[in-house]
């Protein structure tokens, strides 16, 4: 069986990234459609060896499409999801516009794989926060064997997340900063060039980010509500990949051993830890990687049947682009989406 797939938003750097998995992990499509915004109407994007020119997301008949994966930001999939979704195609979104939404599954395929069944209340299903999505492949393997009670996690995000305005906004204030020219902050609030921003999104009433909340919000979700999680998300001058630092505190004792074999037998998980330099993953290595990575696994001597690790993915794939089609692939294999035509 085949099945025909749109990519809204597949100018970006999100949306170009969907294509890219769909041709490398050879997803059983009849037809690829490539969708933007009407200014971006006969924009070339790859897909495999073929070349897609865009159409026109607000005059595209979605009728005869099976699965529509979305990046175009909250108020795009807002108001498109809905209307995608009447229309018998499953919408797989990357904003965060429906992820809190009761009868919205939000799936990361190794964690809560079951839940997408859920789809069809309103045929959407939610992909994850990029920080969120990593941080919960890490986690549901020990939490099954220790039970987790509390997180307290700080992030190093690269600009990627951002889009491709922050990562052309690092470029050019590096280049500037490297021939004395005056350095601008557009996309970020401050210089974002040999620094860091302890600001991801909006700041809220209680003097958290909107960031840092849709990961205590969004891990609640997909992994357990009883989980106690505080974060703090710092920009930095990485182009891609994000790396997070965890202390994760348990019910039952947990040595570092167990929680290394633990998560060398987890699906979409790399253990690289060895005590010596460069005994780690850094974002450089894991741009352009499937896996979420984890080192330094070590025990925190502050609590009780407490661990520390650090924990790498590359925020365009598994926080993104590949969690989508790995949510796809989940619809197939667990035979919850037959296709509405064959393929000719």
């Amino acid at each position: 069986m085949a099945y025909k797939v749109a990519v809204v938003g597949a100018t970006g750097n999100v949306g170009r990234e969907m294509l890219d998995i769909l041709a490398e992990r050879r997803f059983p499509v009849s037809e690829v459609v490539a969708l933007a915004s009407s200014r971006s109407i006969g924009t070339e994007v790859s897909f495999g060896d073929r070349t897609l020119k865009c159409k026109a997301l607000d005059s595209y008949d979605f009728s005869d499409v099976d699965i529509c994966l979305m990046s175009a930001g909250g108020s795009v999939a807002k108001e498109w999801a809905p209307r995608i979704g009447a229309q018998g195609c499953v919408v797989i979104d990357n904003s965060s516009a429906w992820r809190m939404d009761p009868d919205v599954p939000l799936v990361v395929p190794e964690v809560n794989a079951g839940a997408a069944a859920g789809f069809s209340k309103k045929n959407i299903i939610a992909n994850p926060n990029c920080s969120t999505a990593q941080l919960v492949v890490a986690l549901k393997p020990l939490h099954d064997a220790a039970t987790i009670k509390r997180v307290v996690v700080s992030t190093y995000q690269s600009v990627s997340g951002a889009g491709k305005e922050g990562m052309d906004e690092l470029f050019a204030q590096t280049r500037s900063v490297f021939v004395a020219n005056p350095v601008e902050a557009k996309k970020f609030p401050k210089r974002i060039a040999f620094n860091l921003i302890p600001q991801i999104d909006v700041f809220m009433e209680d003097g958290f980010t909107k960031e840092e909340w849709k990961m205590v919000a969004e891990t609640k979700k997909i992994l357990d509500p009883k989980i106690k999680l505080v974060a703090t998300c710092v920009r930095v001058p990485v182009f891609i990949g994000h790396s997070e630092a965890v202390n994760i505190e348990f019910e039952k004792p947990i040595s570092a051993d167990e929680a290394r074999n633990i998560l060398r037998a987890a699906p979409g998980v790399l253990v690289i830890d060895k005590h010596e330099a460069g005994g780690y993953i850094t974002p450089h290595e894991a741009a352009g990687e499937d896996a979420t990575y984890v080192s330094r696994i070590r025990t925190d001597p502050t609590v009780d049947n407490g661990l520390v690790l650090w924990c790498v993915s590359d925020n365009l794939r598994k926080g993104a682009a590949l969690n989508a089609i790995q949510i796809a692939e989940v619809l197939l294999n667990r035979k919850l989406l037959a296709p509405k035509k064959k393929a000719a």
